[in-house]
């Protein structure tokens, strides 16, 4: 048996599950089934209820989850920009904190009255209900990044932006959450529930998370733009290296790490960064990777056999989060902001999409030999798959019956095209709506088209190039703030287009 489980077998495979893994959630998503569920069902099927792997060790699942949410959410930090959450960012950050507080509340006075009726299969009490529905009252950065950035739809009246700022925010309150009940419990009697020393607890993880995210982010921006490395691969390893010391250090002070590093990210992701191309290719790359090994170890560590026993509680609880918790709470969270419509809200209570980070947050009572720990893994477990199912395949269908969907550009950002930040230039898309020749097209004085997109085929322009109406314009100007007499950029830019113009020529008379 020993012979079996050899360093190389381990990887042999495991490269072939990370395989089989991608080309079936390729599959699915064209089927409208959320990648990440197909590597969760994918663990299941491994699990010892199907192939027979054992994995039982959730302090090693609670590790592993904590590092791979720590990329996710610095990640998707990373790719938040602040100009489009700024107009979202009041009622953000109200849905991320209060939203979640009532989320709770209301979850665990249900599930407390739900296992009274189902007093032959669970029965807990009012603090332990309390802790369920603490697990699982964020929605999940992992799944709604994945899900919102993966479908070919855009959202109106800013919704993209303010879902995905709530999903990274909101993790760290329900992880302060998680832990108070966690110790209220293990306290018993002697536990000190004061109101004022958690409410106490509660501002300094918020303060310092906030804090030391925009602190070490600002350093983290001035190292990485001074640091001057000769070799350049070793940028994205270094912005590895700050993640992690920044969710330790702050964690250290008693701050909230997560907060701290989607903070981070949103500071470094909106500043002038070198070699931003390969962070943040190498970023995308690594998240994928971490949410692959997650969702994979997340499914091995349960045990479908368990979970048919809570299966009509579990799912009485998942349907009364999905149309009567999450709802009722973004409708009171939102009161306040006139600018958000009936619609609106209703589509974000159904983006309420749990994921790996209620799972992980279920594996702290396990750890921490809460009574009935058991019974909240297999029951959080369950409603992760019936949100996963039932939301997260029908969310396009949602933005469609309600209107709010908008037709989304699929093709990279700015045609893939970097230019160096020296240069004090800026790239915008452009569609051509009414034809003419590029000489005569009207563009604002100082700019420049770089490239032409006519039906998945770029073009380098001149003046005799005919713009067809659907053409994509790739345009290059000097910044807003640029002063009238920085003519250097102009006369870079010129030199840009003169250098492409000639390439064309030269490789129409090679072939």
């Amino acid at each position: 048996m020993a012979a079996i489980f050899t360093a190389e077998n381990v990887l042999l495979f495991g490269a072939i599950i990370w395989f089989i893994s991608i080309l079936l959630s390729k599959t699915g998503a064209r089927f409208g089934v959320p990648v990440l569920l197909v590597f969760l069902v994918i663990g299941m099927f491994l699990g010892v209820d199907g192939l027979g792997i054992k994995f039982d060790n959730y302090k090693y699942a609670q590790t592993i989850g904590m590092v791979s949410l720590t990329i996710i959410l610095f990640t998707g930090g990373m790719d938040t920009k602040f100009s489009d959450i700024k107009p979202i960012l009041g009622a953000g950050i109200v849905l991320s904190t209060l939203g979640v507080l009532l989320t709770t509340v209301f979850t665990g006075l249900f599930i407390y009255g739900v296992s009274h009726a189902f007093s032959h299969v669970i029965q807990i009490p009012l603090t332990l209900a309390l802790l369920l529905a603490a697990t699982m009252s964020s929605t999940d950065s992992a799944s709604v990044f994945n899900i919102l950035r993966s479908q070919k739809m855009g959202l109106r009246n800013k919704l993209q932006p303010l879902l995905e700022f709530e999903s990274g925010s909101n993790d760290p309150m329900a992880y302060m959450l998680t832990i108070v009940m966690i110790q209220i419990i293990n306290g018993g009697e002697n536990a000190d529930i004061n109101a004022w020393r958690i409410i106490f607890n509660f501002l300094v993880q918020f303060g310092f998370g906030l804090g030391f995210g925009f602190l070490l982010g600002r350093l983290c921006v001035w190292i990485i733009n001074n640091i001057n490395l000769q070799n350049k691969s070793l940028y994205p390893i270094m912005m590895l290296s700050f993640i992690f010391f920044i969710f330790a250090f702050t964690d250290m002070f008693n701050g909230n790490g997560y907060l701290a590093v989607y903070i981070a990210g949103i500071v470094m992701g909106n500043s002038k960064l070198a070699e931003t191309k390969s962070i943040n290719s190498f970023l995308d790359g690594t998240t994928w990777l971490v949410q692959i090994v997650m969702f994979l170890m997340l499914g091995l560590l349960v045990n479908p056999k368990e979970m048919f026993t809570i299966a009509v509680p579990a799912l009485i609880i998942g349907v009364f989060v999905i149309l009567v918790g999450r709802p009722l709470s973004v409708f009171l969270c939102l009161l306040p902001f006139k600018g958000i419509g009936r619609r609106a809200k209703i589509f974000v209570s159904w983006v309420g999409l749990r994921g790996a980070a209620p799972i992980i947050f279920a594996t702290y009572p396990v750890v921490e030999n809460v009574p009935g720990s058991s019974l909240i893994f297999n029951v959080v477990f369950f409603i992760t798959l019936t949100s996963l199912i039932i939301q997260g395949m029908t969310i396009p269908k949602v933005a469609n019956w309600l209107k709010l969907s908008t037709v989304k550009d699929d093709g990279p950002e700015n045609f893939g095209v970097d230019i160096p930040e020296e240069l004090n230039t800026k790239l915008q898309q452009e569609v051509v709506v009414n034809e003419a020749y590029l000489k005569d097209y009207p563009l604002p004085e100082g700019t420049l088209v770089m490239i032409v997109e006519r039906k998945n085929k770029y073009i380098v322009p001149n003046g005799k190039l005919f713009l067809k109406k659907g053409d994509k314009l790739l345009l290059i100007s000097a910044k807003d703030d640029e002063t009238p007499e920085s003519q250097q950029t102009q006369s870079i830019l010129e030199m840009i287009s003169h250098k492409r113009s000639e390439e064309s020529n030269r490789k129409s008379k090679l072939r």
